[in-house]
């Protein structure tokens, strides 16, 4: 039996229970001052009789210097279904251990089953990989085509061309002994010619003694989109292939069961008895042998059937996928399979074994594709389409070539409507296989490839250590709070029907939610300028991850994954004028004008690295610490502040809110002190504002110094400071600052905000419009904050009078309700609005935890 020590054990889950031993990066917060970043930890089984090896590190402080988010890496077995616990002490020795050689031209991994050749320059990826002293791989490479467009006497004329991803540099990041990880980053050149273009990203990692590894692939659009087509993007395999051709193996997951086939299949007009039974053995990957003098007239047979060289399947949406083959090229491409969404899963393989690939997403995320070539020879090409070269050409123009600001909400004149910049994240898992995979455990790989294993902390853990701030656990002890608990769980069931009924799938677009909805056409406003996609608009990511952590739920963490890799990499600039700043909602996810920080914040996506320890969102996150800088060349207030003596001109929220983020990260990230006193500074700023927080809430600002300069009490609407995820940032900074006037300013403009007129003129003399104090519900955080810190009970009943009087507050929208509407066979809700569906689950959540001791009763009405 293991002991742990005194510290109450942290009890552990898996968020979906694996079907394979598994590689797994998770993260645990801890409240202040409970772990010395000099103490051990171990993990053991539920009940104490396993110990597991782990790999640990920080990835927050406190600002005592004590850990405030550790991650950790494990290998596990599947049938620990029962939980884990993770306490201080000395964890087991690792029985098998992933090792790292770096030299000048590559670096080697060993995880003790596989080992693997990762190169440090050049166009090869992956050098080669072996399994027990037999190479199971050849090589590794990126591979991207362009389409270029020509005029040829008149005619439009396409041709492809090819490019390479080139090494420019390698990182060893981590280095064992549970798990190790390498970054390499380049760029795709031509094979013929000296461009180079779309910067990549590429992480591999290891666990010891799994047979499979981890590749995240992210790169950056830096073309032209009016002339630089992208026609195909992947990662392509080389395996080694030997023995007969009927023992030659390739698999690709449909949606109800496998395409299974060989080069030879044993199947022909004579295939009766025992030939048969053969047959049946080929399918399961069994190695076959015959008998050359017995066999004599079969084998002739075979040798007369067709031999099939190549074999692919495209996903060309979210609702069709096709198999096709063919013997040779010149030939035809014979269809041989089609489905609705196929399991993103193929290997290619011979006697000595061979290569499974997921993909991630595949379907949701098409045009994707897999190809495998050169099966009939010494060596097969097994190519994973990020983007399928079947599929059209990806067209990044925007949807029009002017704005559409009175008309379609747009919001600047300046159309700046560039893809230049933005990037794209897939997630794929090779397996270096000795065998064939057999039917079951095909499928058990299309599970692990599609939804990655992790453990997870009990939500009651996460709210205890108050991970990410103030927020609420569910809680039905009272028909108030019930009926309270329904309507949130009810927009999550509306949001994950409507992704479904609407299709909101693709490279570009899946993870994120449209704007509004159009109730005359029974579609969501896709074509109207600022009504289409969201992007971040009202932070539905916090929505959502918020909704995770009170309830645990897997289907709300992959929608809050989904739309934290969306978020983080489609609507924010990763390089180019842009870098750090993100493009409001539009038809298009980077054509509107308004280049803001907000979208891109590092509040965003932090929930998802601290609970992943996720390297990619760890680089945004990064990126995004200086984007204060960018305002510099795009002043976010030029349309009414001009050039001054202000380098630019922000307001308080929700772009000095959006900072914090930023610097708050980067502090409890790195110590960096340099980011916590930069905010220091701008808060010293606003106290000396007339009315602090409520005063402004534009400001003249010096990103060299942190300097806020005050324009005066009343010169911008109110609402955008408290709508865009400021509190949400500001509660949980207000622990690390531990600065009580910072809590006193924000109490005082939550009371503030919904106050009558003639209350807000004794405190400001009249001297602040209530005009300029906008949409109510999107005020109750920080109203409810005002009321719970000053114990205001009037303030609170305004925060459930707004939450109840507004339509979220009243409509049940679980899918029997009768506020479900039923047109032409669509579940539609006419008054849909995502804004508002962020902002009051956001806001309900926070006044259960704050101020539900003022819950009216059912059916009240409050003064």
């Amino acid at each position: 039996m293991v002991l742990l020590s005194s510290l109450t054990p942290v009890q552990l889950r898996w968020l979906k229970n694996p079907s394979r031993d598994a590689g797994i990066t998770w993260g645990i917060p801890w409240k202040k001052g409970e772990l010395n970043r000099k103490e051990s930890l171990c993990l053991s089984s539920a009940d104490g009789a396993r110990q597991y090896p782990m790999d640990s590190w920080p990835t927050a402080y406190w600002p005592d210097g004590s850990i405030k988010w550790s991650a950790h890496a494990a290998v596990v077995p599947a049938w620990e279904s029962g939980g884990f616990v993770l306490g201080k002490g000395e964890g087991a020795a690792p029985a098998s251990r992933v090792t790292v050689e770096e030299s000048a031209e590559r670096i080697m991994v060993s995880s003790g089953a596989i080992r693997w050749a990762v190169a440090k320059q050049g166009s090869r990826i992956i050098e080669g990989i072996e399994r027990g002293g037999t190479e199971i791989c050849a090589g590794g490479a990126l591979v991207a085509l362009t389409e270029v467009h020509d005029r040829v006497s008149g005619m439009q004329a396409y041709r492809q061309e090819p490019f390479e991803g080139m090494i420019r540099q390698a990182t060893v990041e981590a280095a064992g002994p549970v798990r190790a990880v390498i970054r390499l980053e380049g760029r795709y050149r031509a094979k013929s010619g000296a461009r180079e273009w779309l910067p990549f990203t590429l992480r591999l990692y290891f666990y010891a003694g799994q047979e499979s590894i981890r590749l995240v692939h992210t790169f950056y659009y830096d073309g032209n989109p009016h002339t630089d087509f992208i026609k195909g993007l992947g990662i392509s395999f080389e395996v080694p292939l030997s023995g007969p051709h009927y023992n030659r193996h390739i698999r690709f997951a449909g949606d109800q069961g496998l395409f299974k086939d060989s080069p030879k299949s044993m199947y022909n007009r004579r295939t009766k008895g025992e030939y048969l039974e053969k047959y049946e053995d080929q399918l399961e990957g069994k190695a076959l042998s015959f008998d050359e003098e017995e066999d004599a007239y079969y084998l002739g047979l075979l040798k007369d059937a067709a031999t099939w060289d190549s074999f692919k399947i495209l996903q060309d949406s979210s609702e069709h996928f096709t198999v096709r083959k063919r013997t040779k090229e010149g030939c035809s491409w014979v269809k041989g399979a089609e489905g609705r969404r196929a399991g993103g899963v193929g290997y290619a393989g011979g006697v000595s074994g061979g290569i499974a690939v997921g993909l991630k997403d595949f379907w949701r995320k098409y045009p994707s594709g897999m190809e495998i070539t050169g099966m009939a020879g010494e060596q097969a090409r097994f190519t994973v389409w990020f983007w399928s070269p079947d599929a059209e050409a990806m067209d990044m123009r925007h949807y029009d070539t002017e704005t559409h600001v009175l008309s379609s909400y747009e919001g600047a004149d300046e159309l700046r409507a560039t893809p230049y910049g933005v990037g794209n994240t897939h997630e794929l898992t090779v397996w270096c296989l000795g065998a064939t995979p057999g039917s079951d455990t095909f499928g058990q790989l299309a599970e692990a490839a599609d939804m990655p294993e992790l453990l997870v902390c009990t939500p009651e853990y996460y709210h205890d250590t108050r991970a990410f701030g103030l927020w609420s656990l569910p809680d039905r002890s009272t028909p108030e709070k019930a009926y309270l608990e329904d309507r949130l769980d009810g927009i999550i069931a509306f949001y994950q029907r409507e992704v479904e009924q609407r299709k909101w799938f693709g490279f570009w677009d899946y993870g994120d939610f449209m704007h509004s909805y159009d109730a005359t056409r029974h579609v969501w406003n896709y074509d109207l300028g600022g009504c289409a996609w969201q992007n971040s608009e009202l932070v539905p990511n916090m929505w959502l991850w918020t909704m995770f952590l009170r309830s645990g739920r897997a289907d709300i963490f992959r929608m809050a994954e989904a739309m934290t890799r969306h978020t983080s990499e489609v609507d924010m600039y990763h390089i180019g004028e842009y870098a750090g700043l993100g493009s409001r909602h539009n038809v298009v996810h980077w054509g509107c004008g308004c280049k803001e920080p907000r979208i891109a914040m590092a509040g965003l996506h932090r929930y998802y690295y601290y609970l992943t320890a996720d390297e990619r969102i760890g680089d945004c996150m990064e990126l995004v610490k200086d984007a204060d800088y960018a305002t510099v060349t795009l002043d976010p207030l030029r349309a009414y502040h001009p050039k001054d003596e202000h380098p630019t001109h922000i307001r308080v929220g929700p772009d000095w809110a959006a900072f914090s983020s930023n610097w708050m990260t980067r502090w409890e990230r790195f110590e960096d002190t340099f980011y916590r006193d930069k905010i220091r500074t701008g808060i010293d700023c606003i106290k000396k504002a007339n009315y602090r927080l409520i005063s402004g809430p534009a400001y003249g600002y010096d990103p060299k110094t942190g300097i806020l300069s005050s324009m005066g009490d009343d010169n911008r609407g109110r609402h955008l400071s408290i709508c865009m995820g400021g509190p949400q940032v500001w509660f949980e900074l207000a622990e690390m600052l531990e600065d009580p006037e910072w809590n006193e300013m924000m109490a005082e403009y939550g009371i503030y905000y919904n106050a009558p007129q003639e209350e807000k003129d004794l405190l400001s003399h009249g001297e602040i419009s209530h005009k300029h104090f906008e949409h109510p519900v999107l005020s109750v955080a920080i109203a409810a904050y005002g009321a719970y810190y000053k114990q205001h009970t009037v303030t609170a009943e305004r925060c459930w009078n707004i939450l109840h009087g507004n339509p979220f507050g009243a409509a049940d929208l679980q899918e029997q309700s009768e506020d479900v509407v039923y047109m032409d066979g669509i579940k539609e809700i006419d008054w849909m609005n995502t804004n508002e569906a962020s902002q009051w689950s956001l806001n309900t959540i926070l006044s259960l935890e704050l101020i539900s001791e003022w819950l009216p009763p059912l059916g009240s009405k409050q003064k």
